[in-house]
């Protein structure tokens, strides 16, 4: 896939002067700026720093997206609370790399004390990938499928799922033996299954005609499989 990257001048850095500038779409900032201007703009409802580009998003529509949303909410975070070791994030502000600081719709993440690969911040703020990072996507498609699918890439994320709510259609990738990101298929019985966290199930056609039973039943069936039980049998404290 190729990707058109927004050309920026040098990453700005913090000024001594007292004035904060507004963040503005298009801005070239790196993070540290970012989440300065970010932090001194409180009516600004979202803005992500992706490859050290400024993008805001328009006003959320409920039946292309707040809905949507909700319902891949709760799905992460029923198996959240099923997996001992687990959490799941809901429009959590995640800084990737001194480039991308990004707000996924969802997130699941192993804890860092338990061989996870983020951890929180002093700030609050979540450092590093999560293993999992999922985008309800309408208006910011483009986006979404080209310049985070890299960004996600690079920082290391092991799995993401795009759902193409204009499309009726998700993308689900994952990490292949050389570590570059393939598409999830689904297998046998008609479910896309992760591999970051197993017992992880998605029926696709459910997701796309918003079936919330049907969407709970695969959950609810893959915490209790055998693999759910073996994976959270390996999330052990990391030694000291």
């Amino acid at each position: 896939m190729s990707t058109t990257w927004i050309e920026c001048e040098p990453l700005l850095t913090r000024t001594t002067s007292d004035d904060v500038p507004p963040l503005e779409p298009g801005d070239c900032l790196n993070a540290s700026e970012f989440l300065r201007r970010y932090a001194n703009t409180p009516d600004l409802k979202k803005a992500e720093l992706i490859n050290g580009v400024v993008y805001m998003s328009a006003a959320v529509r409920v039946d292309q997206h707040a809905e949507p949303d909700s319902l891949l909410q709760t799905l992460l975070g029923c198996y959240a609370i099923g997996t001992r070791g687990v959490r799941s994030l809901t429009n959590g502000t995640v800084r990737l790399s001194p480039a991308d600081v990004v707000q996924p719709a969802a997130a699941l993440r192993i804890l860092s004390g338990l061989g996870g690969q983020s951890r929180i911040g002093q700030d609050g703020y979540l450092r590093g990938a999560p293993e999992l990072v999922a985008e309800v996507s309408a208006s910011t498609v483009s986006i979404d499928a080209r310049q985070k699918l890299q960004a996600y890439r690079q920082a290391g994320v092991r799995e993401y799922l795009l759902w193409r709510v204009r499309d009726n259609a998700v993308d689900w990738w994952t990490r292949d033996e050389d570590d570059e990101f393939e598409l999830i298929v689904a297998d046998a019985d008609g479910l896309h299954r992760s591999r970051a966290f197993p017992g992880l199930g998605l029926d696709v056609a459910a997701l796309v005609a918003e079936d919330g039973v049907r969407l709970i039943e695969v959950i609810q069936q893959g915490l209790a499989s055998s693999e759910h039980a073996t994976f959270v049998e390996t999330l052990k404290p990391a030694a000291k």
